[in-house]
């Protein structure tokens, strides 16, 4: 278990993490419950989540900037910080896309493929309570697989969401705002499965 001083590193992982499953289920719930002229309230309440996140992530760097000790090496902690950041970009950012691409009806396959990422933060988070006790956890290398494993379904969903978008006769312009929003919504399951590689290489690096 980490000291006092040390834990701080990892608590800061864990609440970057919340964000993220914050805005994962913000993106699923305005997809699911889709209210074309509420779009820019919700813009607004997933930004407040994402400047959060990044206000976590800079008091972070501060702190790194100023310890004499670190309990993984410092480059390891900066990366981590911001792949764990980068999820709630690439979550804010599907939100981005179907606003300015002025979309006025969700395809059921965007709202399935919401729902997957929200499970993938959530394994994602708590990979990251693990984190801490990485030297004698249990789940850790099980909760790695499984953001592994969520994260090539999404693949699977991008591959079948794009190849109806292309063959069930949608319109041009439809085809090309949905096509940008189903490559950022690949995007956040990618973000997230970089967060279990830097975790899987920072366990490799110290046991």
């Amino acid at each position: 278990m980490a000291n006092k001083s040390d834990q701080m590193y990892y608590d800061t992982f864990v609440a970057c993490a919340e964000y993220a499953c914050e805005a994962s289920r913000m993106l699923e719930e305005t997809l699911a419950k889709f209210d074309y002229s509420a779009m820019s309230v919700r813009m607004d309440e997933i930004h407040k989540v994402e400047h959060a996140a990044d206000q976590k992530k800079h008091a972070l760097m501060e702190q790194l900037l100023r310890a004499f000790i670190t309990p993984i090496e410092r480059e390891d902690i900066a990366m981590l910080c911001d792949n764990i950041d980068e999820v709630v970009d690439c979550l804010e950012d599907v939100l981005i896309r179907v606003y300015i691409n002025n979309v006025s009806s969700i395809r059921p396959d965007a709202v399935a493929f919401a729902r997957s990422l929200t499970r993938c933060c959530e394994a994602t988070r708590q990979a990251l309570v693990e984190f801490p006790s990485f030297r004698k956890s249990k789940k850790l290398k099980d909760l790695i697989i499984e953001i592994n494993t969520l994260e090539e379904a999404c693949d699977q969903q991008f591959i079948q969401a794009m190849r109806a978008l292309h063959t069930d006769g949608s319109d041009p312009l439809e085809i090309i705002a949905w096509r940008e929003i189903y490559i950022y919504l690949e995007k956040c399951a990618d973000a997230c499965e970089h967060v279990a590689d830097t975790v899987e290489s920072v366990v490799m690096k110290n046991s």
